[in-house]
């Protein structure tokens, strides 16, 4: 699906995605990574959904956000709930949502300008 946004040329928005794949600024990825609006962590974690760690949650609350979008994959799912906690005490909203939908919201947040990553985890 390609999507469109408005006239943001400095942020990083996704401009399409499909079942493996997102577009970042027309930049297809494949593997997991972190989007911010003004940077990217490729390969943030070679980790599933099920086999998160704690080492892969810190580099999360570390980002500076106010919100972290994870998507999980073609569809939603969620880590354990001792990998949520330390968003609660750092306050910073998780929202856990599959892919695609972290894409569409992401792109609402990043264009509103508030502080927002997309951390995405590819099936």
């Amino acid at each position: 699906m390609k999507l469109h946004t408005t006239n943001n040329a400095n942020l990083n928005l996704f401009t399409a995605y499909g079942s493996d794949y997102v577009a970042v600024n027309q930049e297809k990825h494949s593997k997991n990574l972190i989007v911010l609006p003004e940077s990217m962590l490729p390969d943030w974690t070679s980790s599933s959904v099920a086999t998160l760690t704690e080492a892969d949650m810190e580099i999360l609350t570390g980002l500076g956000t106010e919100i972290i979008l994870l998507g999980t994959g073609s569809r939603l799912r969620f880590p354990s709930g001792a990998l949520l906690r330390p968003f609660a005490n750092a306050g910073i909203g998780l929202d856990v949502m599959d892919l695609q939908a972290a894409c569409r919201t992401y792109n609402i947040l990043a264009a509103e300008g508030r502080k927002v990553a997309a951390a995405l985890l590819f099936d």
